[in-house]
């Protein structure tokens, strides 16, 4: 095997990042992975993920978790509803049967991050994680790399393999191709105990997800784990805008009176939205990579996921792509189908930046119809809504 006596180190404990340390244990390759967080349970998690058969549910069934996922995946969560700025509703299919249909490509079972989060860490051999492992730098060494921490630690890898998000810190070493504004930004937020603090939206969601649109503005929202709702407002605006805007994130009083103003037409019953939020928001200004993008190879380093192909979340393509990385890249280090490490890598990348072009193409159409003057109309046609 290619990977045998080789010392392996993913920088990143996301969806990626585990994905691709669960399946090279499989194959007893030695692998470690670096993640920021102090522990397990430093960071709130984001948003549900949809998972899709042919990328996140391909890379779960190959790491033998098909099973844990199906105990842990939220039934009913992938419903939706589809509303103007009065909330009035246009398309529902919540009383659509909705048996598991697993197998079927238009089967999207939600998970919450931190379910896939534990999931993935609990399939994974002792010490695996490196805690508090913030990564500043790497430079060569033999035939791999040193790569240091803020910790003061610095450890040998023969491979490194970046899974460390859209900042990527590995991705200046592959590449110096950066991605670009999109034109649109998305601000976030979310109501924990909702049934109680937002009793109007609570019933509204009723487990699943809304998409509002309205004058080339949205609201997209989604139920989380433990009673919890993200929501974002989704608006085309400078990239800039959260330092020009002069708004204080923390303030929900604030934030409420910049949306009366900046979504005029919407209806007051989304005001309970950001009078029950906890602060602070959070504005993401949504990036995408160039669809050309391209670059020769590293012979002992690479970079999956968000690191190497960013994207708008306007096709929920982003951590399945992130898996399909770990799952092809994972195979290809594994098989008998390469004779070298760099010649892996290289069909590695020449692969995954073919199919993240076309997934972020699709994203980046998605997000200018969702935020068009007709993006109801557009949306309905697109769900065979009226």
């Amino acid at each position: 095997m290619l990977l045998e006596n080789k010392q392996v180190a993913i920088i990143g404990g996301g969806p990626g990042g585990l994905t691709l340390a669960r399946l090279l244990q499989l194959q007893n390759a030695a692998v470690k992975v670096y993640e920021r967080d102090l522990n397990k349970n430093a960071r709130v998690q984001g948003s549900p993920l949809d998972m899709h058969e042919e990328s996140g549910l391909a890379a779960i069934h190959k790491a033998g978790l098909f099973e844990e996922f199906k105990t842990n995946f939220m039934p009913g969560a992938d419903k939706t509803l589809i509303l103007d700025e009065n909330a009035t509703i246009h398309l529902s299919d919540h009383d659509t049967n909705r048996e598991e249909d697993f197998g079927n490509a238009y089967f999207r079972p939600e998970i919450d991050r931190g379910a896939l989060r534990k999931m993935l860490l609990e399939s994974l051999q002792p010490e695996t994680i490196v805690w508090d492992s913030h990564f500043l730098s790497m430079e060569p060494q033999n035939e791999g790399w040193l790569l240091h921490f803020k910790n003061g630690t610095s450890v040998y890898a023969d491979i490194v393999i970046g899974s460390d998000g859209a900042n990527s810190k590995i991705r200046p070493y592959i590449t110096d191709i950066k991605p670009f504004y999109s034109g649109i930004t998305m601000l976030e937020g979310t109501i924990y105990e909702s049934k109680k603090a937002s009793p109007h939206i609570h019933s509204l969601l009723n487990g699943g997800k809304i998409m509002a649109f309205g004058d080339t503005k949205n609201i997209l929202m989604g139920q989380k784990a433990d009673d919890a709702i993200g929501f974002y407002a989704s608006f085309k605006t400078d990239e800039n805008w959260a330092v020009k805007s002069g708004l204080d994130f923390t303030n929900p009083t604030q934030i409420l009176e910049w949306f009366k103003k900046e979504y005029p037409e919407w209806s007051s019953i989304w005001y309970e939205l950001f009078e029950n939020v906890s602060v602070p928001f959070i504005p993401r200004p949504i990036y995408s990579i160039p669809l050309d993008q391209n670059w020769a190879s590293l012979p002992n380093a690479t970079i999956i996921g968000d690191a190497a192909h960013v994207m708008p979340p306007f096709a929920g393509e982003g951590a399945n792509m992130a898996m399909l990385d770990a799952l092809e890249l994972s195979e290809y280090l594994t098989s008998n189908d390469y004779k070298t490490i760099p010649e892996a890598i290289a069909a590695y990348e020449n692969k995954m930046r073919e199919r993240a072009a076309k997934a972020a193409q699709e994203s980046l159409e998605n997000g200018e119809k969702m935020h068009s003057k007709d993006a109801l109309q557009t949306m309905l046609g697109f769900f065979g809504g009226e």
